[in-house]
């Protein structure tokens, strides 16, 4: 019997051992980059990602980055980048420390990292172990996992202010929850840096090739301050930073004499974010026709599914169609109000050249289609069917 529990001791020490080596390596590792920037929030992280580190490399900043999105990708300092390998493709936040470790093989002077945790105790093990930023980012405050972080939005702002590193300095473009970030922020001996979205002008978005908001760019544009990069410098620097394969993005298609334009919205998916993509859409003037909305359900995020039917009316659309599971949870939150047409195609047996046809089926002569919700299951399946028509532009 001793003898087992010398065995087990052994081991147990063993690993602490380990446990103690590998946290000073990796902490070694964050030493050697002066600048670590840690970008968390609900909606835009990594779009914010990427946009920062363009600005960084327009200022001559030699900058690795990491994003999580839609689909993770490791970006080097000549702006390259290449997946991050996930072993059964499930992502873990321990996958942190072998980005750092690969980070900092590239000798870069900054480090953009998305955020990963959605657990509030994650979140600081994050940013405390993991990470530990010289400059967080908190771009915004929205109805997203009210689950682990909720069950209010004040709740959530608290939640995301674990990742504000302690004596550094946070940037956020949020308005509505910025007393609270502030609270939050003054106990941590942190700066909270409001970055504000009307001190970005319609003529320097313009030369943007991929729909993002003025808040993200606000938001690069005061780290890249805080990084001493001129602003000339960084905006030159975000116009050529490759976008996200998850960015907003309308495509074109012709079948049968008529024009569909295709309005991948399902990076947004929480109900304010959805509302502003489309507004930009709008404002950009990249809708025509008809508005058709697209809702993809998944069985998993029920309220989710909900809250997407529930704004149908926000969105004046003229006609809708929901596919995935349960395609009840979203028809049944739709406005009686709205006087538009609903079509259910949900149901896995529903194929994705069935889905478009009903589409182009009910166009008169031209109509945008948004598609919202989540993108996992038939909204995959429906992208991947266009992928292969091939889109005009």
């Amino acid at each position: 019997m001793y003898f087992l529990y010398s065995v087990f001791t052994t081991c147990l020490l063993g690993l602490l051992v380990a446990g103690v080596l590998e946290q000073r390596r990796h902490d070694a590792n964050l030493d050697s980059i002066a600048v670590r920037v840690l970008v968390n929030g609900i909606r835009g992280k990594s779009s914010i990602t990427r946009l920062t580190a363009g600005a960084l490399r327009g200022g001559d900043v030699r900058t690795v980055a990491k994003t999580t999105g839609t689909a993770a990708r490791f970006i080097f300092p000549d702006a390259s980048e290449e997946p991050v390998y996930r072993k059964f493709g499930i992502a873990n936040v321990i996958e942190q420390v072998g980005i750092v470790r690969r980070a900092a093989a590239e000798e870069p002077r900054a480090l953009v990292m998305e955020c990963m945790a959605v657990m509030p105790a994650l979140q600081e093990i994050n940013q405390e172990k993991l990470i530990r930023s010289t400059i967080g980012v908190l771009c915004n405050v929205r109805e997203d996992h009210l689950e682990e972080m909720g069950p209010t939005l004040d709740d959530v702002a608290r939640s995301l202010s674990r990742s504000m590193p302690v004596g550094g300095v946070c940037i956020t473009a949020e308005v509505d929850r910025f007393s609270v970030l502030q609270e939050e922020a003054d106990r941590r001996s942190c700066r909270l840096v409001y970055a504000d979205p009307e001190s970005v002008s319609d003529e320097e978005m313009d030369p943007f090739t991929w729909f993002t908001f003025k808040e993200n760019v606000a938001i690069a544009l005061a780290v890249a301050a805080e990084c001493g990069v001129s602003r000339t410098d960084a905006l030159r620097g975000m116009y050529t930073a490759p976008p996200d394969p998850g960015v907003l993005t309308v495509d074109t298609y012709r079948v049968e004499d008529k024009t569909l334009h295709l309005a991948n919205v399902f990076a947004a998916n929480d109900p304010n974010s959805t509302l502003m993509n489309v507004q930009q859409l709008r404002d950009r003037g990249a809708l025509a026709g008809e508005l058709f909305v697209l809702i993809n359900c998944r069985p998993d995020r029920v309220e989710r599914n909900g809250q997407m039917g529930a704004i149908v009316g926000d969105l004046e659309a003229d006609k809708l169609f929901v596919i995935g599971s349960p395609s009840k949870s979203a028809l049944d939150a739709v406005p009686r109000s709205w006087q538009g047409a609903s079509f259910d195609l949900g149901g896995l047996g529903r194929t994705a050249e069935d889905i478009f046809r009903t589409l182009v089926r009910e166009i008169d002569v031209e109509a945008s289609v948004v598609a919202i919700g989540n993108i996992h299951g038939q909204g995959e399946l429906l992208l991947e069917h266009l992928e292969h028509l091939g889109a005009l532009r």
